[in-house]
């Protein structure tokens, strides 16, 4: 997998990756020098696990026959205070509504996500590599 970010001004950014190539803005407030007019780059990641965990759970629950009617998940971070400001604790609490749902596959579908499938959580478990480099364009 690979993206791209392209400098839109001031702070605002489009990204998109070779995957689906579907654009993405990020921007951040104006105290820092951005438009406020996008999800800043930690409240993407935030999202980004969210979404994913969802996912799982939502395909997770229909392989089991369980009929979801209504789900949405609130998620929260706690960041460290300094630079780099990492996220230091989330909780995902997922609020689910459906006919007869069985509490039993619900907490195996979350479990599953949680331990197996999000890449996205996952990702943000384990130390992960990043490297840097630049290359200044004539």
């Amino acid at each position: 997998m690979s993206g791209e970010l392209v400098w839109k001004g001031n702070m605002l950014f489009e990204g998109a990756c070779d995957i689906t190539g579907h654009k993405v803005l990020f921007d951040t407030h104006p105290q820092s020098g951005g438009n406020d007019i996008a999800a800043t780059p930690m409240e993407h990641l935030l999202l980004a696990v969210a979404a994913c965990t969802a996912m799982d759970v939502v395909a997770i629950l229909r392989k089991m026959r369980q009929e979801l009617t209504g789900y949405r998940i609130e998620i929260h971070a706690e960041r460290f205070p300094e630079h780099p400001r990492r996220f230091t604790e989330v909780v995902i609490t997922h609020y689910l509504q459906g006919n007869n749902l069985d509490p039993k596959a619900v907490e195996k579908a979350v479990k599953l996500s949680d331990e197996k499938y999000c890449s996205a959580s996952a990702t943000l478990r384990l130390p992960t590599e990043v490297r840097s480099e630049f290359v200044i364009e004539e």
